[in-house]
């Protein structure tokens, strides 16, 4: 452009205009250590302060070289044995969820209640039961609650290498979806795209707790299935039985234990798992406790009841700007998750296997401009 060259990798997605491309700054590296130096391509090449965020005059043409392009979607594939598509995200318009409110739990099977061959949990009434909600309607795909999830709770950077064959560490994920207006001609001009956090359902019937040698995953009192790091011996069986993928597994030692500095970098609250470990989403259990313990001393002190209610959040909830991840105690009908699981819009991810989850969704209704949509 203008005399000015960069070679960088393209990535073909759907919904972007034609003759036009959209770059992306700020992740090419030059001198940047061991790790960083010649990672990406400098895309500030390209521009000027005469035109810093929009520009004509692009040419581009092929190399023919190739380059790897690293996704956390494409190695969790949650279709059937025979390659259907489940009903993963459910939406409709205004008008036909006017029409039937009950509309997500039509688009999905769901079990008879009672049907199972788990033994119940003996709980307790007076115990916390953790539940999460998550609103399709509200996420934007932003990330924030990834970067968040992976701050709090110390979770190894693997790199592209690792994340290229399958094995990042990620405890939650952000799926993309495309939903075509004409589905037999793919119509890749006009999707509708939608984005679904993923992180552990927390779910009641575990397919992964049954099969574990060593009882390092558990189910805890309060609902949630618990990791013991120093049980696990790594045998995977764990995530092989979990449906909705959200299992990680150690495949080297992603942690330094040996650089003082990094000690000061992680949560002094989250144990720092080493290799052959299994790992996964835990509710920020570690925030649960510190609540709970804060709420039993304010009881003790001024001599009453003190729940743990709406103030505690997870990381990922405390780092959402949209407001679309809500966590509670569904055992307090006043909560807010509470509230939102008594909603028509809530589903269960693959809600027909009956794994029961803790965290729900709430489908997407959307409304959209007549003249827009025609």
């Amino acid at each position: 452009m203008n005399g000015r060259k960069v070679t960088g990798p393209v990535w073909i997605q759907p919904g972007v205009p034609d003759n036009s491309v959209t770059v992306t700054l700020g992740y090419g590296r030059t001198r940047a250590g061991r790790v960083g130096t010649a990672q990406g391509f400098n895309a500030y090449a390209l521009r000027t302060s005469a035109a810093p965020w929009f520009a004509s005059g692009l040419q581009i043409r092929k190399t023919g070289d190739r380059y790897v392009l690293a996704s956390t979607q494409g190695y969790q594939s949650m279709d059937t044995p025979n390659g259907d598509h489940r009903p993963l995200v459910r939406e409709t318009v205004l008008e036909e969820y006017h029409k039937d409110p009950d509309f997500a739990k039509g688009q999905g099977e769901e079990p008879a209640p009672g049907l199972t061959l788990y033994k119940p949990y003996p709980y307790k009434e007076e115990d916390y039961a953790w539940g999460m909600a998550i609103d399709l309607n509200s996420c934007v795909g932003c990330n924030n609650c990834m970067i968040a999830c992976q701050s709090e709770n110390n979770i190894a950077v693997v790199g592209k290498e690792q994340c290229a064959i399958g094995r990042h560490m990620h405890w939650i994920r952000i799926d993309t979806y495309y939903q075509y207006p004409d589905e037999a001609a793919r119509d890749r001009d006009n999707p509708k795209a939608f984005f679904q956090p993923v992180p552990c359902m927390q779910c009641e019937d575990a397919p992964c707790e049954v099969v574990c040698p060593v009882g390092a995953t558990n189910h805890s009192s309060e609902g949630l299935n618990d990791m013991v790091y120093n049980r696990c011996v790594g045998t995977r069986y764990c995530s092989n039985n979990c449906p909705y993928k959200v299992r990680r597994f150690n495949f080297l030692l992603f942690q330094d234990w040996v650089t003082p500095q990094y000690k000061m970098m992680r949560n002094p609250d989250v144990s720092v798992r080493s290799r052959g470990v299994m790992e996964k989403c835990t509710y920020c259990v570690q925030r649960i406790n510190e609540h709970k313990i804060d709420a039993e001393t304010a009881s003790v002190r001024e001599g009453k009841q003190i729940k743990v209610g709406d103030e505690l959040q997870t990381a990922c909830q405390q780092s959402c700007p949209a407001g679309a991840i809500i966590f509670g105690n569904i055992n307090d009908p006043e909560s807010r998750v509470s509230k939102l699981k008594a909603q028509s819009r809530n589903y269960s991810l693959l809600g027909e296997l009956n794994t029961r989850p803790r965290t729900t969704y709430l489908a997407e209704v959307s409304n959209p401009n007549p003249e827009l949509k025609a």
